[in-house]
């Protein structure tokens, strides 16, 4: 399984990103997170993430799981023509819920455990890969779900990495403690969900059985 899951895009980290993955290739960008957006400002995030992997020499096209809802046999007939995938930030909540709601969810996870796919995500993307989304709560808010998605918010993550991922941690020499941060973790303390925090410059990279911290 090869997972590159960062707090801001590819943090510090661009080559081991791009080395994970296999260098340059199709990568299908999903930018669901940013559902609830007003449309102008979704289509700007979908641009800001595909225009760097174009310029690293990827062939970025968004897939778009609202076209898939239902439909789960074309999802993955349409995610075989990639080697990777690249998840942007956004509501954690929305982006879980887009995912059940394609079967993306189902569908990612066989084909990272079975090798045929890399993945990549930022922020909301990093996150949503823990079994709990315990604590996502402190920074997006799931109530987000009903409006955009019709149905609750689901708080199970898609298990692929045993720990809650805190993005957006302040460096050491940050004069601001960061209080989304602060109430992430400590939601997750009281719950007793082990966490992980990323700087923005930060990279957990799981490649195979190893997981490291960048």
């Amino acid at each position: 399984m090869r997972l590159f899951l960062a707090s801001y895009r590819f943090g510090a980290h661009v080559e081991r990103y791009v080395d994970l993955v296999g260098g340059p290739g199709p990568v299908a960008v999903i930018a669901n997170a940013a559902d609830a957006w007003p449309p102008r400002a979704r289509e700007s995030a979908v641009v800001s993430d595909v225009a760097p992997l174009r310029r690293l020499g990827f062939a970025a096209e968004e897939i778009d799981l609202r076209d898939f809802v239902g439909r789960a046999d074309a999802l993955a007939v349409e995610l075989s023509r990639f080697r990777s995938v690249w998840v942007r930030g956004g509501n954690t909540f929305v982006l879980r819920t887009q995912l059940a709601r394609s079967g993306g969810d189902r569908i990612l996870t066989d084909l990272l455990r079975g090798g045929a796919l890399a993945y990549a995500g930022y922020s909301a993307g990093a996150c949503v890969m823990a079994a709990s989304l315990t604590g996502i709560e402190s920074a997006d808010d799931p109530a987000e779900v009903v409006a955009t998605c019709g149905e609750p918010a689901r708080w199970d993550g898609l298990g692929l990495v045993d720990f809650a991922i805190v993005p957006h941690y302040p460096p050491p020499d940050a004069q601001n403690p960061g209080d989304e941060a602060s109430r992430m973790i400590e939601t997750c303390r009281v719950a007793g969900v082990p966490y992980r925090t990323l700087t923005d410059d930060q990279a957990i990279v799981v490649d195979a059985d190893a997981t490291a911290v960048l």
